[in-house]
C-alpha cells in the first residue's frame, strides 16, 4: 500500500512537469529560407506587402536578397552594392531605397524587376530608411549628424534634419508628428519635428548607452529603446517623454517590435536569443529567450504575416538563410 501511494505521488508529480516541457514556446521555429552563398553580416530588412517579398541587407556580401515569402525562396539578388545597411520599399513607386555605408549612397531599384533607377549620393555611412507616409517622403539617417529627406517624385534630397552624433534607429511617433532618433555617439535619444525638422527635445538614458533598436507602441503611446551597455529595455511614455520602466534584456541587441495582438515585445539579440516580452500590469516581464545563432541580431516582424524574420548570416554550422518564427499561441 505504502509503495502504491509513493507511486502515485510520484506519477503525480511528474506528470504536470512532462505537460510543461511539451507546452510549445512563445516564438517557434517554421521554418529556415536559405539565402545561398551569401558572406558575412547581414543587416536590416524591408517589406513588400503587394508581392510579399522580403528585402534583406546583406550588408558583407555587397548585396540585397529579395526573398518571396510564399514560396520560401530567393527571387533575386541586386549585386554590386557598397555595405547595404538599410532598405525600405516605397509602395507609391514600386521603389526599393537601399542605403549604402561603404560609399554613403543611397540607391534606388525600380520594380517590378528591380532595375537600377538612380542614386543619391549622402557622403558618408547611408544607414537606417523609414518611409514617411505622412508626408510621402523618405528619410535616411546618415553621416556624423543628420537625417536626409528625400522626394520619391523628383528622387532628389530636399533637406537635412541636422543631429549631435551619427543616428542609428529611429521611428516616427504614433501621429507622425515628431521623430524618435537614437544617438548613441551623443548618449540620448533625440526629439525632433517632423514638419521643421529641428530637434525640439532630448530624452536621457540614465546609467545606459550604445541606444541601438528602437521601436514605438502606437496602442499604448510608448517608446521602446534597448541599450547594450548594459543590456536594457528603456520605456518612455510618447506623451511626456517620462521614462516609465526599465528591464534587463539580452545583450547586443539590434532590432526590438511590438506584437500588438499578444501584447508582446521581441528583441533580437547578437549573443544568439530573442528575448519575449509580455505586457503586464506592473509593466513586462519575459516569458521566453529562444536561441538562436551568435551574431543574428536583425530582424522583422509583420504583422500581416504574424511571423517574425531573423537574418542569420554564414557560420561553420549554419548556412546563410532567413528563419522565420511563428507567435503562438
Amino acid at each position: 500500500m505504502k509503495r502504491v501511494t509513493m507511486l502515485a505521488v510520484l506519477v503525480g508529480l511528474l506528470l504536470p512537469a512532462v505537460g510543461r516541457a511539451e507546452d510549445p514556446a512563445p516564438l517557434v521555429l517554421e521554418a529556415k529560407i536559405p539565402l545561398g552563398a551569401v558572406a558575412g553580416r547581414i543587416d536590416h530588412f524591408a517589406f513588400d506587402p503587394d508581392r510579399q517579398l522580403l528585402f534583406v541587407a546583406e550588408l558583407g556580401n555587397d548585396s540585397v536578397g529579395i526573398v518571396d515569402l510564399n514560396a520560401r525562396q530567393v527571387l533575386h539578388r541586386i549585386t554590386g552594392l557598397s555595405e547595404p545597411q538599410g532598405v525600405a520599399y516605397h509602395p507609391a513607386t514600386s521603389t526599393l531605397y537601399v542605403a549604402n555605408a561603404g560609399d554613403g549612397s543611397v540607391r534606388l531599384f525600380q520594380g517590378p524587376d528591380f532595375a537600377p533607377a538612380g542614386g543619391i549620393a549622402l557622403g558618408d555611412d547611408a544607414d537606417n530608411i523609414r518611409v514617411d507616409s505622412w508626408r510621402n517622403r523618405i528619410v535616411v539617417g546618415y553621416g556624423k549628424g543628420a537625417l536626409a529627406v528625400i522626394d520619391p517624385a523628383s528622387r532628389k534630397k530636399t533637406s537635412d534634419m541636422p543631429l549631435k552624433g551619427h543616428p542609428e534607429s529611429f521611428q516616427f511617433d504614433e501621429a507622425g508628428s515628431r521623430i524618435f532618433v537614437n544617438v548613441p555617439d551623443a548618449r540620448q535619444i533625440a526629439v525632433v519635428d517632423a514638419s521643421s525638422g529641428q530637434q525640439i527635445s532630448t530624452l536621457d538614458t540614465p546609467g545606459a548607452s550604445s541606444n541601438f533598436p528602437m521601436a514605438v507602441d502606437p496602442d499604448e503611446h510608448r517608446l521602446l529603446v534597448v541599450l547594450r551597455s548594459p543590456a536594457k529595455l528603456m520605456v518612455f511614455a510618447t506623451p511626456t517623454g517620462k521614462l516609465e520602466r526599465t528591464f534587463d534584456t539580452c545583450r547586443d541587441a539590434d532590432d526590438v517590435f511590438v506584437d500588438s495582438r499578444r501584447r508582446r515585445i521581441y528583441v533580437s539579440c547578437g549573443e544568439g536569443v530573442i528575448d519575449i516580452l509580455a505586457q503586464t500590469s506592473s509593466g513586462y516581464e519575459r516569458i521566453g529567450r529562444i536561441p538562436t545563432v551568435v551574431g543574428a541580431r536583425t530582424s522583422l516582424f509583420v504583422p500581416t504575416k504574424d511571423r517574425l524574420y531573423l537574418g542569420v548570416r554564414a557560420s561553420g554550422t549554419e548556412p546563410a538563410a532567413i528563419w522565420v518564427f511563428r507567435p503562438h499561441p
